[in-house]
């Protein structure tokens, strides 16, 4: 089994960083100024704007 990747509101965050708002179909349509929040381990997620969306860890270009 693979890590989690997408988070509902109020799970606790593997690990610090930054997470931004993802919605069902994101892929395709995308979401219109997504929500982010910088998070350290262990801190709840807040509350997405609509219930059908998750949290997910935005990856950082080096």
């Amino acid at each position: 089994m693979g890590e989690q990747t997408q988070f509902e509101p109020g799970q606790r965050a593997p690990n610090d960083g930054e997470y931004m708002e993802v919605g069902e179909d994101s892929f395709h349509m995308g979401i219109n100024n997504p929500q982010h929040v910088e998070l350290q381990k262990g801190q709840p997620f807040p509350d997405t704007t609509n219930h059908n969306r998750k949290w997910k860890k935005v990856k950082r270009q080096h």
